[in-house]
């Protein structure tokens, strides 16, 4: 009997995807038991504002072309036709029917492991699949907050120290607003696609 193919999930907005994105699931599939890395992009996550994101399709496109070249990372839309808002367990419970002959790996920051405890129905989640983690680096703020620093103790929460880059999105954005170079920030296909749609310049 084959083994099943064992997937990790990255979940975001990528609004856009960036190189910080890149290294962490180029890791993650490269540098761990992982077979495949499926980079979700979430049409509507329940903790950010929808205002500032591109339609969906946009940067679904976007992922696309970061990944279209490695053959480990994979673009999906598979929450677009999920009900929203969406959740991290009604999305594993879709996959796990879709996708049976597969285990699943959720891949998440520090940070969203502090306040794993607190999200919807994660006592399931954790049931049905690990948690491989990458570190991130704490603000001023967060390292002066004790409560902050506890993390979601469990046998399948496995920690990975991985290279990681301070970039956010919404610095991406606001550089390109301002009309500031931010290919290196980028992925050159990725760099080449926004620009040449005009994204985030308004």
């Amino acid at each position: 009997m084959a083994s099943k193919k064992k997937i990790g999930l990255f979940f975001g907005t990528f609004n856009p995807i960036h190189v910080g994105h890149m290294i962490i699931a180029n890791y993650m599939a490269n540098y761990t038991d992982l077979d495949e890395v499926w980079l979700i992009v979430t049409p509507q996550n329940p903790h950010k504002q929808k205002k500032s994101l591109l339609k969906d399709y946009h940067r679904l496109a976007i992922v696309r072309e970061a990944v279209f070249d490695n053959n480990k990372l994979k673009a999906s839309n598979i929450e677009f036709d999920l009900p929203k808002p969406s959740y991290t367990i009604n999305t594993l419970v879709y996959l796990e029917e879709k996708y049976s002959d597969a285990d699943f790996v959720l891949i998440m920051g520090e940070d969203n492991l502090r306040t794993f405890s607190k999200w919807k129905n994660y006592e399931q989640i954790i049931d049905r699949c690990a948690l491989y983690v990458y570190p991130r680096t704490p603000t001023f703020e967060e390292q002066t907050n004790e409560h902050t620093n506890t993390n979601f103790i469990h046998e399948k929460v496995k920690m990975h120290d991985l290279p990681v880059m301070k970039i956010s999105a919404s610095f991406i954005r606001n550089a390109i607003k301002d009309k500031k170079d931010v290919r290196y920030l980028l992925t050159e296909p990725v760099h080449k696609y926004i620009s040449e749609m005009h994204f985030y310049e308004k």
